[in-house]
């Protein structure tokens, strides 16, 4: 099971290749040292509570998204839970989110044959 360290470091390092930030860069933004910033990813360390603002603002995020990693969570939940989404669906919703699945896929296959 993955702890609250683990997971804030996951989603601080997705905001952050999100935003083509190299970790040198993010820690120069903070003013702490780059081997936190591995560390904080890895999830072996938490940040300060002054940090977390500052991480926050060199990522140009909320705090509060700091903290958002419901897609983190197992596949096996996910699919409950967008099992759940679609049985209370309307058919139009249905339809619109068959499209943004479809064209999204479109996109990852063209992505992934022209790096």
């Amino acid at each position: 099971m993955t702890n609250i360290k683990q997971k804030f470091g996951k989603r601080v390092k997705e905001l952050r290749k999100n935003k083509g930030f190299t970790q040198e860069q993010i820690a120069e933004r903070i003013g702490i040292e780059p081997p936190n910033i591995s560390k904080l990813e890895k999830g072996t360390h938490f940040p300060l509570p002054e940090n977390i603002e500052k991480i926050a603002k060199a990522l140009d995020v909320k705090v509060v998204d700091l903290f958002d990693f419901e897609h983190f969570s197992n596949k096996n939940i996910l699919l409950k839970e967008i099992h759940t989404y679609l049985e209370h669906a309307d058919e139009k919703e249905i339809e619109f989110l068959y499209k943004m699945i479809y064209n999204l896929s479109l996109f990852k296959n063209k992505y992934k044959s022209n790096p």
